[in-house]
């Protein structure tokens, strides 16, 4: 069993330097990974149980920098919320700065009024999280965008992405792209029959799991 740390995002007032004092610590420590959440705008108040003050990609290049064995991951990120050739180049980017430590834990939200909030629509955000991720994919692997434009940095090797959620949409993601899934707020008996089902959907062969917090952005 790999130990990983989910670090904290959830106060204004947090000292900018802690998420990375706390990851170079988990490094120390033998940990596997440690992992930002995301939100544009938080449906709750800061403090409470999600995340959102600092923004995770950035964070996590300068968390980046200060470390150099412990995987760095976003748990999750709320891909519809996001420009899809921006993210590619966030991602690109990462991956190459962190001397491809980076996971990119990924869901499709499930907060209609941060959706609202930021004009996005929250019906279309699952086939819109598909072909941003299928769009990520091409640009990795052909240095090229659908329109002859150039890409890069192209990742040396695949880029492993988490998929976050419980909904049977998200098994399913979790199924076809997926190097790993991560639940939330789930007993032990529930993750059990997820991850049963998840393993039948993959005809078998074994995603990395992970028992998130109560907050994993999946749908």
């Amino acid at each position: 069993m790999d130990l990983e740390v989910v670090l904290p995002s959830e106060e204004p007032d947090l000292d900018p330097a802690r998420p990375a004092e706390l990851a170079r610590l988990a490094e120390d420590l033998g940990y596997h990974a440690a992992w930002l959440p995301d939100h544009l705008i938080p449906p709750g108040a800061y403090g409470e149980v999600f995340g959102g003050v600092y923004e995770p990609l950035v964070t996590l290049a300068h968390i980046a920098a200060l470390t150099t064995r412990i995987r760095l991951g976003t748990s999750v990120l709320i891909v519809p919320l996001r420009e899809p050739y921006a993210l590619a180049k966030q991602v690109a980017t990462l991956d190459r700065l962190s001397g491809h430590r980076f996971t990119l834990g990924i869901g499709s939200g499930w907060n209609a009024p941060e959706f609202a909030e930021v004009g996005a629509d929250f019906g279309g955000r699952g086939k819109r999280t598909d072909a941003t991720l299928d769009l990520l994919a091409e640009l990795f692997r052909t240095g090229r965008g659908p329109g002859g434009g150039y890409f890069e940095p192209r990742p040396a090797g695949p880029v492993p992405i988490t998929v976050g959620g419980n909904s049977a949409v998200a098994l399913r993601r979790a199924a076809r792209i997926g190097a790993g899934w991560t639940s939330a707020g789930l007993s032990p008996a529930a993750f059990g029959e997820r991850a049963r089902e998840l393993k039948t959907l993959r005809s078998g062969s074994e995603p990395r799991l992970t028992s998130g917090a109560d907050d994993v952005n999946g749908g």
